[in-house]
């Protein structure tokens, strides 16, 4: 039996804790909790950080960790940066699972970007955006006074947003993408803003994107 300390995010990590539990191993994942009421996940359940690259170290050595799986957020850059200096420090077994980016399928209309900053600017004056991103990512479109926001959140905002025109839709991304063709046309919404953040559970609006010629403000890895 194996220690493993999953970092997790994504729905991968949940899929993996199961499977390791079952094998007989002994299970942590960490969340960050960000989401105030998340899936179960099997095993062990750890919700906050560790204080950056020397408290994940030391949690690695004072619980014996045998082994550490990087299973977070594709754009979680800063963590597994992190993940990868404590497995160093700590003389631990480090795994990473890299989630596969979406690719361009053919009536995809995607305006690829590679920043918060060019997503904005690539918005053009009058549309109606489906927001799909973190709520640590909305400030960066406060300055599109011209733009109408439909922001969906898991969890409602405990501030309110600072974007100036918006309205905000509670719940995940639905997985069957005719429920997403419903809220895009519902909500007469010319644009998708998201991350190429890959995974089937985010792709459905991608799909419902393609169904109805919306253009995608892809942001790339």
């Amino acid at each position: 039996m194996k220690k493993i300390l999953i970092l997790g995010g994504i729905r991968e990590a949940a899929e993996l804790a199961r499977q390791l539990v079952d094998e007989g191993d002994d299970v942590t994942t960490s969340l960050a909790g960000r989401t105030k009421n998340p899936d179960k996940v099997p095993g062990k359940v750890r919700i906050g950080g560790f204080g950056g690259v020397e408290g994940l170290a030391r949690h690695l050595e004072e619980n014996a960790i045998d082994l550490l799986i990087d299973c977070t957020h594709p754009f979680a850059r800063n963590i597994s940066a992190n993940a990868r200096q404590a497995a160093s420090l700590a003389g631990t077994q480090l795994r990473v699972v890299e989630r596969p980016p979406w690719q361009e399928q053919p009536g995809d209309c995607w305006h690829k970007v590679s920043s918060l900053e060019q997503a904005c600017k690539a918005i053009p004056a009058g549309a109606c955006v489906l927001l799909a991103l973190g709520s640590q990512h909305i400030a960066s479109f406060q300055t599109r006074r011209d733009v109408h926001f439909i922001v969906r959140m898991v969890d409602a905002p405990s501030t309110p947003l600072p974007l100036p025109d918006h309205e905000l839709v509670l719940g995940k991304p639905a997985i069957d993408p005719e429920q997403e063709r419903a809220l895009l046309t519902n909500k007469k919404i010319t644009h998708i803003v998201c991350r190429n953040s890959g995974g089937k559970g985010a792709y459905a609006k991608i799909s419902a994107a393609r169904d109805l010629g919306l253009p995608v403000i892809m942001i790339e890895r």
